[in-house]
């Protein structure tokens, strides 16, 4: 119990540091403009696995807790992090008890209260429906108000790390009275609710319109008194990288624009404008390859991208550990992001001490081996049109990802590699606002993956990466059955991961706890689920004139905008 106790005070420290006020009237500074060229689809996060629609909605929506630029956890909705020394985590770990600050309402007035709390855990676990962030309700198995501002969350398991549930942007507490008619299957269908939801945090949805603008307005009932310092936001979509990058560094039509996923010596070029400076921090973000290990053949009809269909051979991991090794990854860093990437063969590279040494192999590219392993898996060019073929099956691949230089840029060399290999390439690039949108009746998000290989980057909140490896597990892939809304793209299912993640939930030494993650995150790589490309900083830009800007990598970035402020 000691090592736990040690474990739950590491991830609370900092818990009672803040954010520096300005003494300002509320809404003096008028107006701020944000660009995020992935324009968000929906205000509820938990519908959408975009960190556009989870980033923008943390305007309104608040969790209990947030992660700050280091990583440690700060009381938002909660008076405090709960712990051991406390009386918050009980003795033998199978629940976390929140206290709840007194006083908060919601923008429209009514009272805050642990009934929302509640409301918000059945509405995520609610069996009809999909919830994006049900990794972060593992092992939960009641969440009860104990009053008004105390909730009580009882695990199943003894959990040294509790602190899954409403901690980050990406699991939010709504409003019971605005969504209580909004649960299960009915939960995509509520569109006023959410593109509008009403909120604890700084600001409110005035307008918003899908996939292109969203105009917010100061939220008058928010509970630090002077915030936030602007009294409205526009909150712009659309566009691409260099465009966002262009506005706020050269033009100066935005003051904040998000990741700037943009060749490095064109944003250098920018910064020298001298209207605004360029931000970066690195977490757990890697761009990767999603690789499906089911059938996305539109002639299977509703069926398709379901495991009732498994792929005719993306399921064979040496097939999938060819396509890894054909790729030269340091000519991808160079060529799309400098600094602000790291070569990396692991889908969790950080923090550190997660970090696996055991997939090293890819850092190097061996297209002689990439053809060898092929060779042995019997796919062979006999027709002698440079393509592969086995049982009349081409080695043909559908690769997708959304529309970005950067990325078309990378689909372009890694087209080039696996042809060297005898790999026919089919490139598609989707607009970003539909591929990570959460449109469920679009063919084209990155959660339907109707492809055979996607791209895109992600990562997870805080510093420990337990909710986030248990995005692999069986119960988390994507179907018609939860509305297509779940984490585990790859579609990969294996009985001794899912054990595996049951273990790590359960596990309360911090060595044993490194262990286990690293040993999953070797097995996605060994069963050809994931190819992980680059370790990726998160890159931004923000205008001259805005101050408070506090950028994290491990919640939403702009997770302290009630502190923005415009530089007299």
């Amino acid at each position: 119990m000691k090592l736990s106790r040690k474990y739950l005070l590491a991830a609370a420290a900092g818990a009672l540091l803040a954010s520096p006020a300005l003494a300002a009237e509320r809404g003096a500074d008028g107006q701020v403009n944000i660009l995020y060229w992935q324009a968000p689809s929906t205000q509820n996060p938990y519908l959408s696995g975009g960190t556009k629609d989870i980033e923008s909605s943390s305007l309104v929506l608040e969790p209990l807790a947030n992660y700050d630029p280091a990583g440690e956890m700060l009381p938002t909705l909660a008076v405090e992090i709960p712990t051991l020394d406390n009386g918050g985590v009980s003795e033998d770990l199978t629940s976390i008890t929140w206290k709840l600050k007194q006083g908060v309402v919601w923008s429209d007035g009514t009272p805050f209260t642990a009934a929302d709390v509640v409301f918000s855990a059945e509405y995520c676990l609610h069996p009809e429906g999909g919830c994006n962030a049900t990794p972060k309700f593992a092992d939960v198995t009641s969440v009860e108000a104990i009053d008004d501002h105390t909730v009580k969350i009882t695990f199943g398991v003894a959990k040294p790390f509790p602190y899954g549930p409403f901690v980050g942007n990406d699991s939010p507490i709504i409003q019971k009275a605005q969504f209580e008619s909004c649960i299960g299957a009915k939960a995509p269908e509520c569109t006023t609710e959410n593109f509008g939801p009403i909120g604890t945090g700084p600001f409110m949805v005035k307008d918003f319109k899908a996939n292109d603008t969203i105009q917010y307005v100061m939220n008058e009932t928010y509970r630090e008194e002077g915030k936030p310092h602007f009294s409205s936001v526009l909150f712009k979509g659309g566009g691409d990288a260099a465009a966002a990058a262009r506005s706020v560094l050269e033009t100066g039509e935005f003051d904040y624009a998000w990741n700037l996923q943009v060749e490095p010596e064109i944003l250098s070029q920018m910064e020298s404008a001298g209207k605004g400076k360029v931000i970066a921090a690195f977490g757990p973000s890697v761009e990767r390859l999603m690789i499906n290990k089911t059938n996305p053949d539109p002639a299977l009809g509703d069926e398709r991208g379901t495991v009732k269909h498994p792929h005719p051979f993306l399921t064979d991991a040496k097939v999938v550990r060819a396509l890894s090794l054909a790729i030269e990854r340091e000519i991808l860093v160079e060529a799309g992001y400098g600094a602000a990437g790291k070569v990396t063969c692991n889908v969790l590279p950080a923090p550190n001490a997660y970090a696996s040494t055991n997939n090293d192999w890819c850092k190097t590219q061996d297209v002689e081996q990439a053809k060898a392993l092929l060779d042995e898996a019997g796919w062979n060019d006999t027709d002698g049109d440079g393509v592969r073929e086995k049982d009349g099956v081409k080695l043909s691949v559908i690769y997708q990802t959304s529309t970005n230089s950067v990325r078309q840029g990378t689909q372009a060399l890694i087209k080039q590699m696996w042809a060297e290999i005898g790999v026919e390439t089919e490139l598609k690039n989707i607009s970003a606002s539909v591929f990570f949108g959460g449109d469920q009746s679009s063919p084209d998000t990155f959660q339907k993956f109707f492809a055979d290989i996607e791209m895109y980057t992600n990562n997870f909140n805080g510093t420990d990466p337990e909710a986030y490896m248990g995005s692999w597990t069986c119960k988390q892939i994507p179907s018609p059955e939860n509305q297509w809304v779940a984490n585990n793209m790859p579609r990969y299912c294996n009985a001794e991961y899912d054990a595996l993640v049951a273990k790590y939930a359960i596990t309360a030494e911090p060595a044993e706890r490194q262990a286990i993650a690293k040993k999953l995150n070797d097995m996605l790589m060994e069963d050809g689920a994931i190819v992980p490309l680059i370790h990726r900083g998160r890159v931004a830009a923000h205008s001259n004139a805005l101050g408070g800007v506090d950028m994290t990598a491990w919640d939403s970035e702009i997770h302290n905008i009630e502190n923005w402020y415009r530089v007299k």
